[in-house]
């Protein structure tokens, strides 16, 4: 019996990814907090597989409801959890609106932290399964134009380096997933241009990582080599960039 959770199923990610793999699983359980939008992926799954599909609905930024939310949606084992949920903050208003900003760090940050911890509990429990969290190349270093984003992402990749050297030795597998520039509802408003792939594209490689029990996957894969060169430029030349 193999069985898929997808914390945040109504991201285009999530949704692409869900697509791509829904024959492979037995059953499937959607989380989001948005139930008609639930309701209906649901739907489309039943439609392109045999599963068996569930929906709860959940905020996933109320951590104090993650430990029953785990227990609810991964009773009976799981062999796949994705957590891929989050939104593109509004650097400016962060500066101006400390309150907004820290909200922002909690959704992206903190509340991922707290469902992957909750997570690798389960499949430790369990002895096995893989834990693939969608976080973003913009936690590699921190820039002025979207460092509230950036540095919850990069809490996230940090967390999850240490989760997957603990959980390795318990037969779990933890794969961070590091984003470029993604054509999504969440991006709309951003001119696309050459580094900009699909959401089905993603969907492709996250699959393959998943398959392979990969550590760290960039998607697209060039994305490993501009941060590398971005990580290496000197502090003193970065920070008079307008990145």
């Amino acid at each position: 019996m193999k069985k898929l959770v997808v914390f945040g199923a109504t991201s285009a990610i999530s949704q692409a990814y869900i697509n791509l793999v829904a024959k492979k699983f037995n059953t499937i359980v959607l989380v989001a907090r948005n139930g008609d939008q639930l309701d209906s992926i649901a739907a489309h799954v039943r439609v392109i597989s045999d599963a068996t599909v569930s929906t709860i609905v959940s905020d996933l930024a109320d951590i104090s409801a993650h430990a029953r939310l785990v227990e609810e949606s991964c009773a009976g084992g799981v062999t796949c959890a994705l957590v891929s949920y989050g939104q593109l903050t509004d650097q400016g208003r962060s500066v101006d609106d400390l309150e907004y900003g820290l909200a922002q760090f909690n959704l992206n940050g903190t509340s991922t932290i707290s469902l992957s911890a909750a997570i690798g509990s389960v499949l430790s429990s369990q002895g096995g399964g893989v834990l693939a969290v969608v976080g973003s190349v913009a936690g590699d270093r921190g820039r002025r134009s979207n460092y509230y984003y950036g540095a919850a992402k990069s809490a996230v990749a940090s967390f999850l380096s240490g989760l997957r050297s603990d959980m390795q030795s318990r037969g779990v597998t933890v794969v961070t997933i590091k984003p470029g520039f993604v054509d999504t509802p969440m991006t709309s408003e951003f001119k696309k241009g050459l580094l900009w792939v699909s959401a089905d594209k993603v969907a492709v490689d996250i699959d393959r990582a998943v398959e392979n029990k990969s550590s760290v996957l960039y998607t697209p894969w060039f994305w490993r080599y501009i941060m590398l060169i971005i990580k290496c430029i000197p502090e003193f030349i970065f920070k008079k960039l307008p990145l």
